[in-house]
């Protein structure tokens, strides 16, 4: 009786333990934010998504950045200390591809360096540093990195053991891993190659695919395949480190592959290559790898993120696999599905997507197809694995969704940061935008964290009437707000829009980019005032072209004042910033190239970020 009793009792109790982590799945569901309603990246450039503070308080931001439809390469900044969200347009009319979203790395002097690239047809990168620490929302000019060769994913790195400069890792040579050294940015943002481009690999498949991370100090970790998964079969998944000192390629155990630069390490998915450098293969499957992250514990352990796809490529598997520190060992974490996009015939081997949460290596983020109220939509679960390799927990985060969530990022070196996790949510149909799938990638970005700001678009408000005399009146208050929702002479895109005796807003004859003057002082926009829709006329392709910009029929164009800073909004992005020592001007003139005044607004006062896309809404 006395057993049974006994039995009974620990029935009850595994029973509510069990109770209880039910109800602890369902507190750790994730809402929703929204980021940006049109954005998208790819997974191989590295960090999308990145935080910064500082040891004296003065910076707490987190920078996310990505690329939409139209060929916008955009940024959202929120700064944690002023609870002030920007969104920055980085470059207008890019080529719509979702490999080119922008990464991130931080400076010594904290600017904040930003990398973009088309997806392999130029070879050179393009960059921008941020004129003021800790702030992309006044950027410097549009810079190139010469390559000579094509260029993917940007991958960057600075160590500790060579601050004077950084490394920054693409998909380069011969569509191989590629290295070059590069000088910190001086003053203006100009940089020097000074070491490379340098093939890091040689394989026997045509398009190795890595993913990098840095212990930061003297090593920068690479996990790669031996091919796209699509024609490669068997697949296989390395891992080596690139010991910057020395500039040698080495195994997990320290074992010397090859002299970077001097020659190169031949890689080939056989059971030759396997015996041969068996601390160099993360997984040997007889089917299609592809790679999704590499973390270092603190131990500086690797885990690769992967999954491991059918021949057929209809069944994708997820792993994590993590080095011990003497063998690597694979956790089977869920089945993924198929190819997660809505086009059927292209791109079987693109997963839901995976993340693992650098600050916490045994959490990895997964898409998984779910059945809900929506039927079949791809949730974000987060598995958390124990010391031995096995799953203690599975949390499912979203729930119910209406559209795919997808390609999960954590945010790098977030500390204690409540903005942990960003991902993609939508439909999705192509990588790139063309007449055969021009709504290409319509998905926004989403986090676990809310951005947005309190609206209130009467208080402040000085002036919305008709206007009927194409004059704008200014308030008599040290800071001020115009909104215009204006359509233009597209006929002839050229001139000034708002003119006073101090101050203009025009757009450039030669460049069909905005200028701001006041008085003797000049800017020019990095940005043309135009979109990349064209591409939704051509032909898919990577080619190289450049077609002619879309030139706007209307724009939403805010204008924001405060503190000695004058502020441009291109259809809610920032686009200019200029400091100024006074502002004197009373009322500004329209005119011809502007058409129509469709609506306008005046405030005596800041307006916020929300505010600003709030208004700028189509």
């Amino acid at each position: 009786m006395n057993k049974n009793i006994l039995s009974l009792l620990v029935a009850t109790f595994i029973l509510v333990s069990c109770s209880k982590t039910t109800e602890k799945q369902e507190k750790q569901q994730t809402t929703p934010y929204v980021v940006a309603e049109e954005g998208a990246w790819c997974w191989f450039a590295d960090p999308r998504a990145i935080h910064y503070e500082n040891e004296a308080g003065t910076i707490n931001k987190t920078f996310i950045g990505y690329i939409d439809i139209h060929g916008n390469i955009k940024a959202t900044q929120h700064d944690f200390i002023s609870k002030q969200t920007q969104e920055v347009l980085i470059r207008s009319w890019f080529q719509p591809d979702d490999h080119n979203n922008p990464t991130f790395l931080i400076l010594p002097d904290e600017r904040v360096m930003v990398f973009y690239s088309r997806h392999t047809d130029e070879p050179c990168f393009y960059y921008r540093v941020s004129n003021n620490p800790g702030d992309i929302t006044d950027l410097g000019p549009e810079l190139k990195i010469e390559t000579k060769y094509n260029t993917t994913y940007p991958s960057p790195f600075i160590l500790s053991d060579d601050p004077e400069h950084f490394y920054l890792c693409w998909r380069g040579i011969s569509w191989h891993p590629t290295i070059a050294k590069l000088s910190i940015p001086d003053q203006e943002g100009q940089v020097e190659l000074v070491d490379g481009p340098t093939q890091i690999v040689q394989s026997t498949a045509s398009r190795p695919y890595a993913k990098y991370v840095s212990n930061g100090k003297d090593k920068i970790y690479m996990a790669y395949t031996t091919g796209h998964p699509d024609p490669t079969m068997p697949n296989y998944l390395y891992l080596n480190y690139i010991d910057i000192d020395k500039m040698e390629l080495k195994d997990i155990n320290g074992k010397v592959l090859a002299k970077i630069g001097d020659e190169l390490h031949q890689v080939a998915a056989t059971e030759a290559y396997q015996q041969k450098y068996g601390q160099a293969v993360v997984d040997q499957t007889q089917l299609r790898d592809w790679l999704w992250q590499v973390v270092l514990d603190e131990n500086e352990h690797p885990g690769v993120a992967m999954v491991q796809i059918s021949e057929d490529k209809s069944s994708h598997d997820y792993y994590y696999a993590k080095w011990t520190g003497s063998e690597w060992r694979k956790t089977f974490l869920s089945n993924g599905g198929g190819h997660f996009h809505q086009s059927p015939d292209i791109e079987k081997c693109y997963s839901g997507g995976m993340a693992i949460d650098d600050q916490n290596p045994n959490e990895i983020y997964c898409s998984v197809p779910v059945d809900g109220k929506h039927g079949e939509v791809y949730e974000l679960i987060k598995y958390t694995i124990d010391e031995s390799g096995a799953i203690s927990h599975t949390d499912t985060l979203t729930n119910d969704s209406e559209l795919n969530n997808v390609r999960p990022f954590i945010v790098s070196n977030r500390a204690d940061s409540p903005l942990k996790l960003t991902w993609m949510n939508g439909n999705y149909y192509d990588w790139i935008v063309s007449k055969k799938r021009p709504l290409g990638f319509c998905t926004s970005i989403f986090a676990d964290y809310n951005l947005t700001q309190d609206v209130a678009l009467n208080k402040g408000l000085v002036s919305d009437d008709s206007l009927t005399n194409q004059t704008v009146k200014l308030p008599d208050s040290k800071e001020f707000s115009v909104f215009l929702n204006i359509s233009l002479d597209t006929a002839n895109y050229s001139g000034a829009l708002l003119t006073s005796n101090k101050f203009e807003y025009g757009l450039s004859t030669e460049t069909a980019k905005p200028y701001l003057r006041y008085d003797e002082q000049v800017a020019s926009s990095n940005n043309i005032l135009g979109n990349s829709d064209r591409w939704k006329t051509a032909n898919r392709s990577t080619g190289g072209v450049w077609y002619n910009p879309v030139k706007y029929t209307s724009i939403r164009l805010t204008l924001v004042f405060a503190n000695g800073t004058l502020i441009t909004y291109i259809n809610g992005l920032i686009d200019q910033v200029m400091e100024l020592d006074e502002w004197s001007v009373k009322q500004v003139n329209l005119e011809k190239l502007i058409l129509k005044t469709n609506d306008y607004k005046v405030y005596n006062r800041k307006l916020n970020y929300t505010e600003i896309k709030k208004l700028s809404e189509k």
